[in-house]
């Protein structure tokens, strides 16, 4: 006789499901009289009292979702309006991030090109508007007469400057003062020659010894001599216009009043007139360029792009959330379909794989996907995974059959004659039989282990259960290790090992406890973060634990085998 305590599921007060018309009790007191051998014999291995009324328990929800999954009630209403609140959430924070994107993006934008107070148009506006900067710099580089252009100007080609005071006929040391000294110079050097070569008395000159000679031979020659002195005076006389020394003076003063036409704003073809238009014609040029007024202007035709750009931009946004929601919704209808259909066990078999294949390679383990060939028994093709342990293991060569399962109704009994026939028929000593978190049989702990045997539940689509695989893999690992080593020294190590897995199985309980707790107690979520928190840091401690201890035996290994 076995009075059992039940308490209702979370479904059942969910659905409100409970007698006909009547309200589920907070608890409901059963007396039951059980006579069915497997069930006493299953009952009797556990001791009287709690342990046993759990057991019954949990017996009894498995039955009852049995049964009611044979009449077919499974509730798949739940699992569509978790997609559909899923779909939902996440479309609301695509919108949300596009929204705050784009509300990020026009608010950079507008910071710096908004026509009224942008950072670009203050800057264009204090570059080009009256008195700006642009026109500052102009202004005191070519500007009026403080202008740097002016002062150079000034400097060079001023009244002050060398050149005038070369030029300057009242500077004592300019050029047509230094000219005239010079011509006066040499006409008064000239002129004292040549009136000593035609002075009487000079008996030695020119005239002298002419009008001896003329007298003695030519007296007819006083008056044509006469004449060509008075020519000779004439071609450096002021007083003529064409003589040499007035064509000379002519030149030089065209040549001043040529440089000072040359210099002059007065005149509109001077140089300096002509410098003065292009500067003028250049600042025209630059502040028609960099004006809005003008469609033409480039300023206007980078706002126009930018307006372009921004434009494409939305519409590309626009167009990839469309895809993004349309990929969500088919992803959505993929998962529903293959959960509705045949093949969802073959796509967690995938994931399982592909998972086990990284691990692999990232300890130098071989892989091998066997599902589809027959092994050591005949026609039979159980054990979907192959691992054989690298070169760099302490049990190089050794094999673990891995076993993936998604489907409804799958036993941890059944598991564990699966499992034994995989061993069998790939000649594995070590088996990993993995559930998916979905088909899971109810009740059974996320890692446990039987002997060679490891039993682990994981969800490819919760990060969270890859603790609990890559647990399984490597106590696996260690196992074939254990399996495959038997001296003394390395016995100790081992202990090491079992330690490990011990405290393993026992945070995999507390998890198990703590799953419990999250379905009873609502208000014990801080506790339970705790808990989880506190056994997912000793199952990464206890892994790495395992890790060490493998490399330890492996090396002790190759030392052992280096001595014989």
């Amino acid at each position: 006789m076995a009075k059992l305590l039940a308490f209702p599921s979370s479904d059942a007060v969910e659905e409100g499901r409970g007698g006909v018309g009547e309200p589920l009790p907070e608890e409901l007191t059963l007396e039951l009289t059980v006579t069915d051998r497997d069930t006493l014999a299953e009952l009797w291995t556990r001791p009287a009292g709690r342990c046993r009324s759990e057991l019954a328990l949990q017996a009894l929800r498995i039955g009852v979702l049995a049964l009611r999954q044979a009449r077919g009630q499974l509730d798949a209403d739940l699992i569509q309006r978790e997609s559909r609140q899923m779909l939902s959430t996440l479309a609301g924070q695509l919108h949300n991030h596009a929204q705050q994107v784009q509300q990020q993006l026009a608010s950079s934008l507008k910071e710096y090109f908004d026509p009224q107070g942008g950072r670009f148009a203050e800057r264009v506006e204090r570059l080009v508007k009256q008195d700006g900067e642009l026109e500052q710099v102009l202004r005191r580089q070519i500007g009026g007469t403080d202008s740097e252009l002016c002062k150079t100007l000034v400097a060079h080609f001023g009244d002050q400057s060398p050149l005038m005071k070369l030029l300057g006929p009242d500077e004592s040391r300019g050029l047509l003062k230094a000219l005239r000294d010079t011509v006066e110079g040499q006409l008064a050097s000239q002129r004292d020659r040549v009136l000593g070569e035609f002075s009487l008395d000079n008996k030695q000159g020119a005239l002298s010894r002419l009008v001896q000679e003329l007298t003695a031979s030519h007296g007819k020659l006083n008056g044509q001599l006469s004449e060509q002195i008075n020519l000779v005076v004439k071609e450096f006389s002021l007083n003529e216009e064409n003589s040499a020394l007035s064509r000379l003076v002519r030149n030089v003063t065209h040549a001043q009043q040529t440089i000072s036409r040359e210099f002059s704003l007065d005149n509109e073809q001077s140089a300096f007139s002509r410098l003065q238009k292009m500067l003028e014609k250049t600042n025209s040029a630059i502040h028609s360029h960099l004006t809005l007024d003008d469609d033409t202007s480039a300023l206007a035709r980078l706002k126009k792009e930018m307006l372009g750009i921004l434009e494409a931009h939305g519409r590309t946004s626009h167009d990839f959330q469309e895809e993004v929601k349309i990929a969500l919704a088919q992803m959505a209808a993929r998962r529903e379909e293959a959960a509705r259909s045949t093949q969802h066990g073959l796509v967690f078999e995938d994931a399982v794989g592909e998972y086990l294949q990284r691990r692999s390679q990232q300890r130098g383990d071989m892989y091998e996907r066997t599902g589809n060939f027959t092994g050591l028994i005949k026609n039979c093709k159980v054990g979907d995974f192959l691992i054989s342990l690298g070169p760099e293991c302490a049990a190089a060569g050794a094999t673990i059959v891995v076993e993936a399962k998604q489907e409804a109704g799958y036993t941890l009994a059944d598991a564990r004659k699966e499992i034994e026939k995989a061993r069998e028929n790939r000649a594995a000593p070590i088996g990993l039989f993995v559930f998916s978190e979905k088909t899971a049989p109810t009740g059974l702990e996320p890692f446990a282990r039987y002997g060679g045997d490891v039993f682990v539940i994981w969800d490819p689509e919760d990060a969270a259960s890859d603790l609990y695989l890559q647990s399984g893999l490597e106590l696996a690992r260690a196992l074939c290790v254990r399996a495959g080593t038997q001296s003394a020294a390395q016995a100790a190590d081992f202990s090491a090992i079992d330690a490990a897995i011990l405290e393993i199985q026992k945070k995999s309980d507390s998890l198990e406890e703590i799953d419990k707790w999250s379905e009873t107690i609502k208000n014990s979520s801080e506790k339970i973060k705790e808990q989880v928190r506190k056994a997912r840091q000793s199952l990464e401690r206890q892994v790495d634990v395992l890790m060490e201890r493998i490399s330890d035996l492996r090396q002790s290994v190759q030392g052992a085998g280096s001595e014989h």
